[in-house]
């Protein structure tokens, strides 16, 4: 049997799009005599919905257009996802679905057994889980059809299991020999790697064909990285689709063998192409066809600045200099350089004598504030006024560039350099800030390579840098992963050899500015643990261990 694994990009609750795409892919694989095409989970609606499942307009849309594709295909079987509703008086009032179905009628149709409710999850909140694990006699095969979690519960892989039943297991010994998985799993650098290992292993265990299908494109904050995979009985990769985009690829469960495309060779690569993937989806998703960028001169808002050019292209880029009396030359001719490399726009607004205005009104009031923290912020929040204005005279999104370094410990200003509608590499500790700079400039430098060299400064007074406020960033960005991403505890980390004094003052920034995160702009999260919508920490708390 011939299977098409196709990755789309669905938009949430864009039913229209969503289900043109799939009518489109389903030609593309009639075309290559295919038997089979497979989608991915909620393909109909686009994952995660939240809580635009509780209207039922939504549900019953979802509902409508996929009747409308069940009627419209002949001459080939899909599989598909999509909202279901439970009938049952007990229970949520939904369930996560799957249904085969061919000829215009749905021939096997099953509900997601596993519900994770952890990181970016909420499936309780919503879903009542299945209780049935059949498989389904189609064409030449037994099918196991599953869905996404259903398929990470296998009990030789995991140590620690969540969940007390494995549908895979209770499938193939129904008899399946074919199991099938549609999923939206969402991205996280080194994902790609435990994701295959783990089919692998599965298919390997069974002796039998596994074919996974993964969701592609942004939604908010969430990056999916497709990467649609066949494996054969022996658990070797048969076939896959790209990373970060939308594709489709043939495997045929005979020869057990297939297309395999190409997909990012590096985890640094992988990010970028992720987050320029997910800078494309949410500008565009949102309404929005270009963006807005505050320059500076350093490491951060000139990645940023690459990252929005490939996304959007270079003449839906405005970049905005707001230089003060701290500004350099150097960030000048720089941020002139950067500007010329990129082909963008380069706007220059000095606001030193706007700052003079703000100083001679609060000067009564407040003495002394020029390079005091309270006038660094100011202006800050200078920069940040001026940007929003671009934003709303233009129609164009601003995009903050502040990294997860300092997001981590609050070396950031409310309403001022967090400002913007995307938080693009908001999940990016510093030292890979670097890493995707140098991969940009691989083939040839777009990002002036003093900018790369510099030491990093908010330049909001005389000779400042980063580092004379902050611990050196390599050693930052350790304890932010061991906290944040490990959930490791002040002695532990302290146990893994850094600086008893260090650890705590960085955990206590930490902790002291959660109020200033439930504020940012929403970020593309690109670690196994980022701020906002996966990590759900209190803002009024008092915990120290």
């Amino acid at each position: 049997m011939k299977i098409a694994l196709a990755q789309i990009n669905p938009t949430i609750g864009d039913f229209r799009q969503n289900t043109e795409k799939m009518l489109r892919m389903v030609e593309k694989a009639k075309g290559l005599s295919c038997d089979l095409i497979v989608f991915s989970e909620l393909v109909i609606s686009g994952y995660p919905p939240r809580d635009l499942l509780e209207r039922r307009d939504f549900v019953a849309a979802n509902l409508d257009h996929l009747h409308r594709v069940v009627e419209s295909v002949t001459g080939i079987g899909v599989v598909c996802g999509f909202v279901d509703e439970n009938p049952d008086q007990e229970g949520n009032p939904l369930y996560n679905a799957a249904a085969l179905f061919d000829q215009g009628e749905i021939l096997h149709q099953v509900h997601k057994r596993l519900l994770p409710d952890d990181d970016v999850f909420d499936e309780r909140r919503y879903f009542e889980p299945g209780t049935e694990c059949p498989s389904f006699s189609y064409n030449d095969r037994k099918i196991g059809l599953t869905i996404c979690e259903d398929i990470w519960n296998d009990k030789d892989f995991f140590s620690k299991r969540l969940y007390p039943i494995d549908p895979v297991a209770l499938m193939v010994k129904d008899g399946a020999n074919l199991i099938i998985n549609i999923s939206a799993s969402p991205y996280y650098a080194g994902k790609r790697e435990f994701r295959w290992a783990m089919l692998g292993n599965i298919a390997k265990k069974y002796l039998v064909p596994l074919l996974y299908v993964n969701q592609v494109g942004g939604n908010d904050s969430v990056l999916f990285d497709g990467i649609s995979t066949a494996f054969d009985a022996t658990g070797q990769i048969g076939a896959h689709c790209s990373d970060f985009e939308e594709d489709m690829v043939v495997y045929d469960t005979d020869t057990q063998k297939g297309d395999l495309h190409a997909v990012s060779g590096t985890e640094v690569g992988s990010i970028l192409k992720g987050l320029i993937m997910g800078t494309r989806d949410y500008v565009h998703k949102c309404g929005f066809a270009k963006a807005v960028v505050g320059l500076s001169g350093g490491i951060d808002s000139a990645v940023t600045a690459c990252i929005a050019v490939q996304a959007l292209g270079m003449e839906n880029v405005m970049g905005v200099f707001m230089p003060s009396q701290y500004t350099s030359k150097d960030n000048f001719e720089d941020t002139r350089q950067l500007t010329r490399n990129l082909g963008i726009e380069l706007v220059h607004v000095p606001v030193g004598g706007i700052f003079e205005k703000f100083l001679a009104e609060l000067s009564p009031v407040l003495k002394d504030v020029t390079t005091e923290v309270t006038g660094q912020n100011i202006q800050a929040r200078i920069r940040g006024t001026l940007l929003m204005a671009f934003s709303n005279k233009l129609g164009s999104l601003l995009l903050s560039t502040g990294n997860k370094s300092e997001l981590g410990v609050g070396y950031c200003t409310l309403y001022g350099d967090m400002s913007g509608g995307l938080a693009v590499i908001s999940d990016v500790p510093k030292m890979m800030v670097y890493e995707l700079a140098r991969l940009i400039n691989n083939d040839k430098e777009i990002i002036p390579d003093r900018i790369l060299q510099k030491p990093p400064s908010a330049e909001l007074k005389p000779d400042q840098v980063d580092q004379h406020d902050l611990p050196p960033y390599d050693v930052l960005d350790g304890i932010l992963m061991a906290y944040i991403e490990e959930n490791k505890g002040p002695d532990e980390i302290i146990a893994m050899g850094f600086d008893p004094t260090i650890v705590r003052e960085t955990i206590f920034w930490i902790d002291r500015n959660e109020y200033k995160r439930h504020q940012a702009a929403p970020g593309l999260k690109v670690t196994t643990k980022s701020f906002g919508y996966g990590r759900r920490y209190p803002i009024a708390w008092k915990f120290w261990a």
